[in-house]
């Protein structure tokens, strides 16, 4: 898959089937409208391409109006949504930035400079309640009329359900922050999880007793927050299981920096660089700031002890099904 950063230069330039969305997560419904794209490239022999946008234009207009809380948790980041859009079958990803010239384009200037020259669009599949330019003044309809002027075809995919209840984004999004990860994982298609480089950190998991592999997290607003079981994939042929927090580390940093800290259990391998995959299974608590490391220390304690039984039981359960059997 091909990933451009803005519109591609002219010798990049080719016919393709097009989506346009933010895909935070890349859901089901979601799915369903790649899976449309794809079809349709194939039957054309062209390119089956996405357009999505980096920040969120929800996160762009929260920034300027410097209220971030406007901004939309996000469910997935960049690099997590593009092997998402890489396992659909897409050919070509263009993230857009979205910043204030992208959003002063007037209908009329984003169907023809970027569509149309920009992309070289042959046909078009958007949601159903989509909107563009300049204060959302184009919509479906208009899109349309676009597409018969300049010779690409147009059709809006209506929402796809689960239980006659819209998936979506904001479904993903408030599942997660009810920590319903059955629930996630139905709406996703997949168990929710981050992947990312294991990075260096301050080492102070080592110096209590529980030394932790560390991601960053690029944006401010994960869509979940506090200490959970996980378990990670990528360091071992079978799952590794963990306890991992995410937040801010209230406790040892007031910077605000945003970290994804798993301990491993049982595991003393180093594994800065590689790549890999925290799956969320439970939340067992918010995150919270403590007097001082003993304390810390203690809390951390406890929850590797309640991960350690979760895991227990589940073991137990996995053997009594297979006895079942």
């Amino acid at each position: 898959m091909k990933v451009f950063r803005g519109l591609p230069n002219a010798e990049s330039r080719a016919p393709c089937a097009l989506t346009i969305g933010n895909f935070d997560g890349v859901h089901r419904g979601h799915q369903a409208l790649l899976s449309h794209v794809r079809e349709a490239a194939a039957r054309l022999g062209v390119e089956a391409a996405v357009m999505t946008f980096e920040p969120h234009p929800r996160e762009f207009f929260a920034r300027l109006a410097g209220d971030l809380s406007r901004a939309p948790a996000r469910i997935a980041n960049l690099r997590d949504k593009l092997q998402s859009l890489s396992n659909a079958g897409i050919d070509r990803v263009i993230v857009e930035h979205f910043n204030a010239h992208f959003a002063s384009m007037s209908p009329e200037d984003f169907v023809e400079k970027v569509l149309v020259e920009g992309l070289h669009v042959k046909w078009l599949m958007v949601g159903e309640d989509f909107c563009y330019g300049t204060r959302r003044a184009g919509n479906v309809a208009s899109l349309i009329e676009a597409g018969k002027k300049y010779g690409f075809h147009v059709e809006a995919m209506p929402a796809v359900t689960n239980d006659g209840v819209r998936i979506s984004s904001s479904a993903v999004r408030a599942a997660l922050a009810a920590s319903d990860f059955p629930l996630a994982a139905t709406l996703l298609g997949h168990p929710y999880a981050i992947s990312g480089h294991v990075i260096h950190g301050k080492k102070l998991g080592r110096t209590i007793g529980f030394p932790t592999m560390n991601l960053r997290i690029a944006h401010k607003r994960p869509a979940l927050s506090g200490i959970f079981v996980v378990q990670v994939h990528g360091l071992a042929a079978h799952p590794l299981p963990g306890v991992a927090s995410l937040g801010v580390r209230p406790t040892v940093e007031d910077g605000g920096r945003v970290l994804l800290e798993t301990y491993l259990f049982d595991y003393a391998e180093q594994c800065y660089g590689k790549i890999v995959r925290v799956e969320f299974l439970k939340k067992l608590r918010d995150e919270e700031k403590y007097v001082d490391l003993p304390t810390l220390t203690a809390a951390i304690e406890s929850d590797v002890q309640q991960a350690r039984q979760f895991f227990k039981e589940r073991e137990t359960l996995a053997v009594s099904a297979t006895d079942r059997i």
